[in-house]
């Protein structure tokens, strides 16, 4: 008896680069709201708040932490502080163009408790954006959103210039010193 097969099928292009998670995606369309996404590179975080349309998906309004430092941030656009603020901002551009509702988009990324991604959300919250979350355990402590541990972090290596001069070296050459970081409004 000779068996019929399927013929084989290449996965989707951006499931295949592991860019998109299909059912995610889709169970996130369904619920009709917009879609908070944000992202992490090397250098920087990016928020957005995404509208699903059949063309295409349509950004609402964006943010990135470099917008930061138009506001007068002197410290990294990656780390807890960052993503604290970048959210807020986000948060307020959203509520001024009358947004008021959005769900979360991690992409493939999934979230640790008490994270970048959960810091960035606490921002969002803060600025009046209704986000449905699991409750306040999975946000950073309120320290290390003020950046109270770089702050204790500079102040420990600051026994050792060598090394200090090396983890620093980009906050000390924009004449922004870490133990200043809770200062910083």
């Amino acid at each position: 008896m000779v068996r019929r097969l399927k013929p084989r099928t290449v996965a989707y292009r951006r499931k295949r680069e592991q860019r998109t998670d299909y059912p995610k995606r889709l169970k996130s369309l369904l619920s009709g709201k917009l879609r908070l996404v944000v992202r992490f590179t090397n250098q920087r975080v990016i928020g957005q708040l995404v509208e699903f349309t059949p063309v295409g998906d349509k950004v609402v309004s964006a943010v990135d932490s470099f917008a930061l430092k138009q506001q007068g941030w002197k410290y990294s656009c990656k780390n807890i502080p960052a993503a604290y603020l970048t959210g807020l901002l986000l948060g307020k551009k959203a509520k001024a163009k009358g947004f008021s509702e959005a769900i979360l988009d991690t992409g493939l990324c999934y979230p640790m408790k008490k994270g970048k991604i959960y810091s960035f959300l606490k921002g969002v919250v803060d600025a009046g954006v209704s986000v449905p979350h699991s409750g306040k355990d999975i946000f950073p402590d309120d320290s290390r959103i003020v950046g109270k541990h770089i702050q204790q972090y500079g102040t420990v290596l600051q026994k050792h210039k060598d090394v200090y001069q090396q983890r620093f070296s980009k906050y000390l050459k924009d004449k922004a010193e870490p133990e200043q970081i809770l200062v910083h409004d």
